[in-house]
């Protein structure tokens, strides 16, 4: 799940097609772990390079194309949980095929589950620089927040998951360190 294959790119047919089958499964899992909810994060990645093709003369002038469509796919997830949590009802979505992948490894669905403890900003900014490989300075801007801001999220989110991954604590999320509930 490495963010790779950012570059300015002059978008042909062939060329966006190379770049879905390249980037799709890296930025699904990236915002699955961002959002916890593979499902959702399929449907929000397929809507942003929808988006991203309607939008490809403004994707041939970025240096990231990829971290446009993940960011556009996890500001989709945000809103999509913004409307559903105020109407309070599950929203509508069409039957896709299922997906055939290997199911995830234990360490993965614990990783995942302590991560959606975590808040929002911690868990986006962990997901962004570990997962994405992406520096601090490069994480701030993608978020929108000083880099000092990133490196505290950073801090306070590691310190979290080693308190929720720790087989002493298990499940537990009142026994976060200080801090770690923090934005």
């Amino acid at each position: 799940m490495r963010c790779t294959g950012d570059r300015g790119l002059r978008m042909t047919e062939d060329e966006f097609d190379e770049f879905y089958t390249a980037s799709f499964a890296r930025v699904t899992g990236q915002v699955y772990a961002m959002i916890g909810n593979r499902d959702e994060a399929q449907e929000c990645v397929q809507e942003a390079f929808v988006r991203a093709w309607a939008h490809r003369r403004k994707l041939e002038r970025s240096e990231h194309p990829e971290a446009w469509v993940r960011t556009t796919a996890y500001r989709l997830a945000v809103n999509r949980w913004r409307r559903t949590s105020r109407s309070r009802r599950a929203p509508d979505r069409a039957v896709s095929p299922p997906t055939r992948t290997a199911p995830p490894s234990e360490d993965h669905v614990a990783l995942v589950a302590a991560l959606r403890l975590l808040p929002e900003a911690q868990r986006r900014a962990l997901v962004l620089h570990h997962v994405c490989d992406l520096p601090v300075q490069a994480v701030a801007a993608e978020v929108g927040v000083p880099e000092g801001t990133v490196k505290a999220r950073l801090s306070r989110g590691r310190a979290a998951l080693a308190a929720l991954l720790s087989p002493e604590i298990g499940d537990d999320p009142g026994t976060l360190p200080e801090g770690a509930r923090h934005v």
